[in-house]
């Protein structure tokens, strides 16, 4: 299964919220580098929220509907 980033967060707790209302809507998501950020260091590596290549559509709808 590929993986594509639909977004970054400066920090891994902002990035877990959007992972979980992806869930919320039945859509897998993982966050890559979020260790990284959540020690201070999300300037140099930001939270990286990556879905399926399948749902990459419907992940940055409910994102943006989010907003």
């Amino acid at each position: 299964m590929a993986l594509v980033e639909i977004e970054t967060f400066p920090n891994a707790m902002i990035a877990e919220m959007a992972r979980a209302r992806l869930a919320a809507e039945g859509i897998e998501a993982v966050l890559f580098d979020g260790g990284v950020a959540s020690i201070g260091l999300g300037g140099l590596m930001p939270a990286r929220l990556m879905v399926p290549e399948a749902d990459e559509a419907l992940a940055t709808k409910v994102l943006a509907q989010a907003d």
